[in-house]
């Protein structure tokens, strides 16, 4: 848009010769609203390649806009401030997530200042009373923003839009002429079921001009006011419109009183001196400020809007696809007064309980997210997920993400940080959901008490786990104790949770099976709901709605010994003993004489849960890599942990994405989080059979599934990756579009979904009764009626001495699940 700004919009247009995008499939499009100056002109000739949309009259931004739209030929329309400059990824960052996500309609741009050290947005609120705005607006800019989220709106400095949605829902509303018809258009898509998408790569810098600063801040309010009244008129639904309206056109006119600072009380006969003639003498007119009448004029013309408005409300009402509830969340702050003048603070707050503003837009929670992981740059999977769910809670809600262990990272949108157990205990008594996994629950058994509504984070069976890992134990008993005791722990907390999360449709069907054993699926929970969804979902661990950028090198002349054209197999994790790194390392022995610079990369030894020790199968692999005369000349170990931020440079630089194990239980159940990242790195896979992850790579056509500890078919199946660059392709292809079904925010909505109205479990509600194990920490619970005939078994085999000896064994047991 230009409106005698000829110079700024010349400087904008010629930021586009930087733009990473093909010249041939970008249309520039320069409307001029009317200017009168010869703006025009100077543009056509400054930049030929524009197309320049003269207007005869000054349309606005909304208008303007709306008439450049008309003009447009491209998929998507990217819409930026002629004050504005883009930065290269501008558009390619935005496209990317349009063309992976179809359900996006919308991209909101990140938008600093001019020297990028400022914001403009990366975030909207939207206050009950219809008012947009920007959050964190000024502040500094740094990487806590760095995270692709669903918002309200974008803003009009700088937006992309599905061009075919645009036209559907009409575009911007012209009669806003300027202000908040962007917030309007981020509302009537959320509505009609589209997403709106902040994507921090798409980055663009805006100097602001002030365009209004010289026609007086009460035309500037006057538009405020107006269009916050079009746009909540049209778009909430009538139970919350019956309650907002009335408030909002209140305090549109406290608001004016308070700018103009104007006496509210000079029309008031009882509050005139008794006796004193000067009320009726006084003149007809008198002095009000410009920015009193500014609401009141505004109220005024939204009463003369009524009929069109009226229509379009009915069209955007037929056309609506999610509730108000379900957008609220994206309001942000919805009950921000924006006002700080103090009589109009104290009118808000009546406004507030006397139309019940604050019961229609509650609903925000304490939630605790507890994880026994450190929290770290370099983090492992559990603690990752924790991060993913805190941030995913955090959206909607006020979340603390707690650890018993280290704590070095933080996070704009929750609390991140190291507790003990008394502040651990302060925080259960604070928050209205905990969400806890993995040992947690069992090392602070006193959260199985807690009245509040818990969440067991299920999508790690590591007592299956256990069944391998615990082989490196000294002894057979040992071994034994340890598998009961993590079997007691998970029946602890599927006793007690009132909402499971697991990782995959298979492993849901695991965990029914113990939950019916320790009696949660009965007529309680079978009532509420047939399909037991309300009470275990599957929200598998996800990845970022962005691609992988490579923000630097990792092992490509990094790393001694790889060169910059080798060929690299990422092993990319730890290496755990239901894993088969051995298997592996027998193909690359092979591959390396067909193969001569193939290198094999593992991208992690040293777990950064000091709590984990080194396992078996991590000094079995570097044993043997060792003995085969591979170490440091086609297999590098890396023998610490990537950090988590860095890990897209690793996957970035390889050719493969490698995961082997062995056929066991563990195998059927597990939800390989290597994987993930691998798809999301667009990275060819080669992976053993016989998880959940074969299928999707075999569907997908991903990559390429192998049979276990079958050296020979895993190294062919290497060497067609590396060999033919078609099918690596095709591979990589497949990979991409694998990775769209497992982002965070498709994962994790069964939680941000239950959290909107979370609530205990009914079977373990006081007076529906309880499950019939409950919460005793042990995996055989106390049942008097069974011990009886067991006396009476015990008695038949061998009298008195088997029944001593019978009993004996089992306060063994007992006493090895109370150990701390």
């Amino acid at each position: 848009m230009n409106y005698q700004g000829a110079s700024a919009t010349i400087e904008c247009l010629r930021g586009f010769d930087q733009v990473e995008w093909p010249a041939d499939r970008l249309e520039l499009i320069v409307v001029d609203n009317g200017s009168g100056d010869g703006s025009v002109e100077a543009i056509r000739q400054a930049v030929p390649a524009a197309t320049v949309v003269a207007s005869t009259d000054n349309l606005g931004f909304a208008g303007g806009c709306n008439l450049g739209v008309e003009r447009a030929a491209g998929d998507y329309i990217g819409l930026i401030n002629n004050d504005a400059r883009p930065d290269p990824r501008w558009i390619s960052a935005a496209v990317d997530v349009l063309e992976a996500q179809p359900s996006v309609a919308s991209v909101a741009s990140k938008v600093l200042d001019w020297e990028g050290t400022t914001i403009d947005y990366v975030d909207g609120s939207l206050a009950w009373f219809g008012m947009g705005y920007k959050r964190e607006v000024g502040r500094t800019a740094t990487g806590a923003h760095d995270e692709a989220a669903d918002v309200l709106f974008a803003t009009g400095a700088a937006m992309f839009v599905r061009t075919a949605v645009w036209r559907e829902v009409g575009g911007f509303d012209d009669r806003y002429f300027m202000f908040y018809e962007d917030v309007d258009l981020g509302w009537r898509l959320n509505l009609a079921g589209h997403r709106v998408r902040y994507v921090p790569a798409s980055v663009a810098y805006h100097r602001h001009h002030a365009s209004m600063r010289g026609y007086g801040s009460w035309r500037e309010h006057f538009l405020l006011e107006r269009n916050a009244l079009f746009t909540l008129y049209k778009n909430y639904d009538d139970e919350r419109l019956a309650r907002v309206l009335p408030g909002a056109l209140a305090l549109a006119v406290r608001r004016g009183l308070a700018r103009g600072d104007a006496d509210h009380h000079a029309l008031d006969l009882a509050l005139a001196p008794v006796g004193d003639r000067s009320a009726i003498d006084e003149p007809e007119r008198t002095d009000v400020s410009r920015e009193t009448l500014a609401p009141a004029f505004a109220v005024v013309d939204f009463v003369d809007h009524l009929p069109g408005l009226q229509a379009d409300r009915r069209r955007v009402q037929e056309a609506r696809r999610r509730t108000d509830a379900e957008l609220l969340p994206l309001f942000r702050d919805a009950m921000e007064p924006a006002f700080s003048d103090v009589g109009f603070l104290a009118g808000y707050r009546a406004v507030v309980d006397a139309f019940g503003i604050a019961e229609a837009f509650g609903g925000r929670r304490r939630i605790v997210v507890a994880t026994e992981e450190p929290l770290t740059a370099a983090m492992a999977g559990p603690a990752i997920r924790a991060w993913n769910i805190a941030g995913a809670l955090a959206v909607e809600h006020e979340v603390e993400l707690v650890t018993l262990r280290d704590c070095s990272v933080s996070h704009s949108r929750f609390r991140c940080r190291s507790v003990t157990d008394d502040e651990l205990r302060s925080l259960e008594r604070w928050c209205d959901v905990l969400v806890v996994g993995g040992m947690l629950a069992w090392v602070q058994p006193w959260i199985f008490r807690t009245k509040k509504v818990l969440v067991v984070d299920v999508c790690n069976p590591f007592h299956l786990e256990q069944l391998e890992q615990a082989n490196d134990t000294d002894d057979g008993p040992g071994r034994v104790a340890i598998v009961d005791e993590c079997t007691s722990a998970l029946n602890a907390q599927l006793a007690r949770g009132d909402l499971f999360l697991c990782a995959s449709p298979k492993q849901r069907v695991f965990w029914l099976g113990q939950l019916a054993a320790l009696g949660r699926i009965n007529p309680a929970t079978y009532d509420e709901d047939p399909t037991l969804e309300s009470l275990i979902a599957v929200a598998p661990f996800g990845l970022p709605d962005t691609p992988p950028v490579h923000s630097g090198p990792a092992m490509r002349g990094v790393v001694p010994g790889i060169a910059p054209d080798d060929r690299i197999i990422l092993w990319g994790g730890g290496i755990y003993n239901w894993l088969d790194p051995l298997t592996l390392l027998h193909a690359v022995d092979r591959l390396r004489h067909r193969c001569p610079d193939v290198r094999l990369f593992f991208l992690g030894l040293r777990h950064p849960n000091p709590g984990v020790p080194e396992m078996r199968m991590a000094v079995a692999a570097q044993e043997l890599s060792e003995s085969l005369g591979l170490t440091d000349t086609h297999v590098f170990f890396n023998h610490g942990w990537v950090p988590y931020a860095e890990r897209q440079n690793y996957l970035l630089e390889a050719d493969i994405g490698v995961s082997t194990h062995r056929l066991h239980v563990e195998t059927a159940f597990s939800f390989r989080t290597r994987i993930l990242d691998y798809l999301w790195a667009s990275l060819p896979v080669v992976a053993t059979g016989g998880d959940a992850f074969a299928e999707v790579i075999t569907g997908k056509g991903a990559g390429l599934i192998v049979p276990p500890d079958d050296v020979g078919a895993l190294e062919d199946a290497l060497f067609r990756l590396l060999d033919d660059l078609t099918l690596a392709a095709h591979c990589r292809e497949g990979a991409a579009a694998a990775a769209t079904g497992f982002t965070w925010s498709a994962s994790l909505a069964p939680l941000v979904h239950f959290c909107r109205a979370p609530r205990r479990a009914p079977d373990l509600l006081d007076g529906l009764g309880a499950p019939t194990t409950g919460a005793t920490g042990g995996s055989r619970p106390v049942d008097l009626r069974r011990d009886l005939a067991l006396l009476r078994e015990y008695l038949g085999e061998g009298g008195p001495s088997e029944v001593v000896r019978r009993a004996y064994g089992r306060i063994g047991r007992l006493h090895l699940r109370s150990r701390p």
